[in-house]
């Protein structure tokens, strides 16, 4: 069950050049339902497996190297993840060569606006019992993992090796990370995660607990209306938000 005490994950957002564009490629791609948001973005409702929500945010900035988050699809057999490929690629997704090698499973794809995502192979073990977004991966070394495991009040489901992963007491999606070493940002992500605080906490008073948990403050300029931009310990962007 989830701690009533702890933020609640709101919304993976991303940063997009034009984000009704981008929105439609990921909702077509995840049969989501595709909504104009409060926050002058446009976003993707859950779906019925748990996924997260997406926030698609304007910004004019260009991508610049490789994202430190990225999704894992998942897939069910052969054929579907084929046809998981097949439906990206015909909604405007590109192949993308990061250096995986031949014997490996996954498919590695960039969306519209070059974003990375994979769809995995049938039978990985590490997402069976998850829905169609297997995972949110990003690049952290362990301290991230057990910073996000407090702040959201998830349990760790893996912890091994330098890598580490937590996951919600309700299921849905991991978010895990690779451990060293950690690439180095190009600027700030284009990928970051909003959070809401519990009922009856403020959200100044939420990101007050946030970085005594390890966060650090950043310019409040960069949030925008009740909007509290942090970053985690690895240095990657998250915002509290108000309450809805």
């Amino acid at each position: 069950m989830l701690d009533e005490m702890t933020a609640h994950l709101d919304a993976l957002c991303l940063d997009a050049l034009d984000p009704p564009r981008l929105a439609r490629f990921w909702a077509g791609l995840l049969g989501r339902e595709l909504v104009v948001d409060r926050l002058d973005g446009v976003e993707l409702l859950p779906g019925d497996d748990g996924g997260l929500r997406m926030r698609f945010l304007a910004s004019s900035r260009p991508k610049v190297g490789l994202d430190r988050m990225h999704l894992d699809l998942t897939s069910t057999s052969p054929s579907d993840q084929e046809q998981t490929v097949a439906t990206a690629v015909a909604l405007g997704a590109t192949h993308l060569d990061v250096g995986q090698r031949p014997e490996e499973g996954h498919v590695v794809l960039a969306d519209p606006e070059g974003n990375e995502f994979c769809v995995t192979e049938p039978g990985n073990r590490f997402l069976a019992g998850c829905g169609l977004v297997g995972a949110l991966s990003c690049d952290g070394a362990p301290e991230v993992g057990y910073f996000w495991s407090e702040a959201l009040g998830w349990p760790l489901v893996w912890d091994q090796d330098e890598e580490t992963a937590i996951q919600s007491p309700e299921g849905g999606p991991k978010i895990t990370w690779g451990g060293p070493p950690v690439r180095p940002k190009a600027g700030r992500n284009r990928l970051h995660l909003d959070l809401v605080p519990p009922p009856g906490v403020d959200h100044v008073a939420e990101a007050d607990r946030l970085v005594s948990l390890g966060a650090g403050r950043v310019d409040p300029g960069q949030g925008g209306l009740g909007r509290i931009p942090l970053v985690d310990p690895g240095g990657n962007e998250l915002c509290v938000l108000a309450a809805r």
